[in-house]
C-alpha cells in the first residue's frame, strides 16, 4: 500500500489568483525600493564624458571603477572616515550605557516619578532640530573648554557632536529598553536581592546580559542614525577637516562644475559601513525587533 502510495505524483495546489497580485506586488515594489540603489551604481561605473555626450539612458559602452577610485582620493575618505569613527563609537556606547541605566531605574524599581521620568526622556525626541538650533548653537560657542577641545570650545569639536547625539537618542533608547527590561522575570531580581547583590550587580551582572538582542537592535539603529548624520555636523563644526564623512562628499563638488557620477560613486563608498554594521548584527538586529511577538 505504501509503495502504490508512494508512486502516485503528489498534487500541487493551484495557483491562486490573489497569491499571484501578492508575489507581482512584493516584486514591482522591491524593485521600485532598489531601483534609485542600482541607478546610483549604474552611474557611478560610467564616466562623465559618455552620459554628457550620450545621456544617461543610452547603452553604456564603457564600464569601470574610475570613479570611486577618484571620489576616494579626491574626498580623502580616510581622513573623514576616522572622524566619523572618532563621533559615532562613543556617542552609541555612551547612549547606550545611559539609557540602559534609566531604564533599569524606570523598570525595576516601583518609584511615583518613574513614568514621569521616562516621559521626560521621551519628550525629547519629540523636539524638532531645527528648533532648538539656534539657542543650542549660542550656548556651544559660549562653552570654553580649554585643553579638552582642539578649539577651546564645545563649538567646533568632536565631543560636541558626541554629547548632542547622546542628548537626542538617550530618550528612543530608554523607552525601548525600559520595555524590555520590564518584560524580563523579576524572580531573578528578587532573588538576587535575597542573596545580598548590590543595586549596580543587579543592573550590570543580571539584567544587562539579558539585554543583549534589544541592545544589539539599537546599536544597529543608532549607528546609522549617527553615522548618517548632517544636520548638526554642518551647524557645529565649523573647520572642513573636523567634519564626518556624510561633509566629505562636499569635496567632490567644484565651484562652477560638478561631476554626478563621481558623487553617486562617493555616496556609494560612503554607504560601506552602515552596511557591514547591520550585516554584523543582522541576526541580533532581527530577533531584537521580533521580541515579545510570540507572548500573547
Amino acid at each position: 500500500m505504501s509503495t502504490v502510495s508512494s508512486a502516485l505524483p503528489k498534487q500541487r495546489n493551484p495557483i491562486r489568483p490573489a497569491r499571484v497580485l501578492l508575489h507581482t506586488f512584493l516584486a514591482l515594489t522591491a524593485l521600485a525600493w532598489l531601483a534609485p540603489l542600482l541607478w546610483a551604481i549604474f552611474s557611478a561605473m560610467r564616466p562623465y564624458s559618455e552620459t554628457s555626450n550620450r545621456g544617461y539612458l543610452s547603452w553604456p559602452h564603457t564600464l569601470n571603477f574610475d570613479n570611486f577610485k577618484n571620489a576616494f582620493e579626491q574626498s580623502d575618505m580616510t581622513h573623514y572616515f576616522m572622524n566619523t569613527l572618532v563621533i559615532a563609537v562613543p556617542a552609541v556606547l555612551l547612549t547606550l550605557f545611559l539609557s540602559s541605566m534609566v531604564a533599569f531605574y524606570v523598570a525595576r524599581f516601583d518609584f511615583r516619578v518613574n513614568l514621569f521620568l521616562l516621559l521626560v526622556f521621551t519628550a525629547g525626541n519629540l523636539l524638532p532640530q531645527q528648533v532648538i538650533i539656534t539657542p543650542l548653537y549660542r550656548m556651544y560657542l559660549l562653552t570654553n573648554l580649554p585643553g579638552i577641545t582642539a578649539s577651546g570650545k564645545l563649538y567646533d569639536s568632536a565631543l560636541g557632536l558626541v554629547l548632542i547625539h547622546v542628548a537626542f537618542q538617550s530618550g528612543f533608547c530608554a523607552f525601548v529598553l525600559s520595555n524590555y527590561m520590564r518584560s524580563l522575570p523579576h524572580e531573578l531580581t528578587e532573588a538576587a536581592l535575597v542573596d545580598g547583590a548590590s543595586v549596580w550587580r543587579l543592573y550590570w551582572q543580571i539584567t544587562l546580559p539579558l539585554c543583549r538582542p534589544a541592545m544589539a537592535a539599537l546599536a544597529t539603529l543608532l549607528s546609522i542614525w549617527i553615522y548618517n548624520d548632517f544636520f548638526w555636523a554642518l551647524v557645529l563644526i565649523s573647520t572642513g577637516e573636523n567634519m564626518p564623512i556624510t561633509s566629505a562628499l562636499n569635496n567632490l563638488s567644484g565651484q562652477y562644475f560638478t561631476d554626478p557620477n563621481l558623487v553617486a560613486a562617493g555616496s556609494l563608498l560612503t554607504a560601506i559601513p552602515t552596511l557591514l554594521v547591520y550585516f554584523a548584527l543582522q541576526k541580533q538586529f532581527v530577533s531584537g525587533l521580533t521580541l515579545g511577538s510570540a507572548k500573547g
